[in-house]
């Protein structure tokens, strides 16, 4: 086999333990995706779900932009909304949807996980009900954050440096 350069997945097999991030089955297991088949869908769908948070690629993303400082909370409000659904399928194709549904409602990250939540559906609300954009920007704001949050608590320690970063 020839040699794939650095993204030689198929060589890194035998050093990456299968049950490191693919303990249990795979949302996707019917399809028969191998370890690999199931990386590269995570990394398609995880760059394709952070463009589409404000739209699908570039084009779309920069449309999504001018629509919500024209007024257009609507489309803004749908296409940011596909791209952070799009960007939490990409994980299921590593560890399945049954295991991140755990894992998001563990004891010490479902605070950070229904605020994630939550916000989604507060951006929707703000475009669709109350039909703010400062509210819009607000949510979106309130997502980032509680994301972030979420984030941090997979990386041992890594919430308590921020917290001392940030002196508290």
């Amino acid at each position: 086999m020839a040699n794939k350069g650095w993204f030689n997945l198929e060589s890194a097999a035998g050093t990456i333990p299968e049950t490191q991030f693919f303990e249990g089955d795979s949302a996707f297991k019917f399809l028969g995706l191998t370890r690999t088949q199931r990386l590269y869908g995570f990394a398609g769908c995880l760059p394709c779900g952070t463009d589409v948070s404000l739209a699908l690629g570039f084009i779309l993303s920069l449309l999504g932009s001018i629509l919500l400082f024209l007024g257009q909370l609507g489309s803004f409000a749908i296409l940011y909304g596909m791209g952070t659904v799009i960007s939490l399928i990409g994980t299921g194709f590593l560890i399945g949807f049954g295991k991140q549904l755990k894992m998001m409602f563990k004891p010490v990250r479902v605070v950070a996980t229904i605020v994630f939540l939550a916000s989604i559906g507060l951006v929707f609300v703000g475009a669709f009900v109350i039909k703010s954009d400062v509210l819009c920007i607000i949510f979106v704001i309130i997502e980032y954050l509680a994301y972030t949050w979420y984030t941090l608590s997979y990386i041992p320690y890594a919430r308590s440096a921020v917290l001392k970063v940030f002196g508290m």
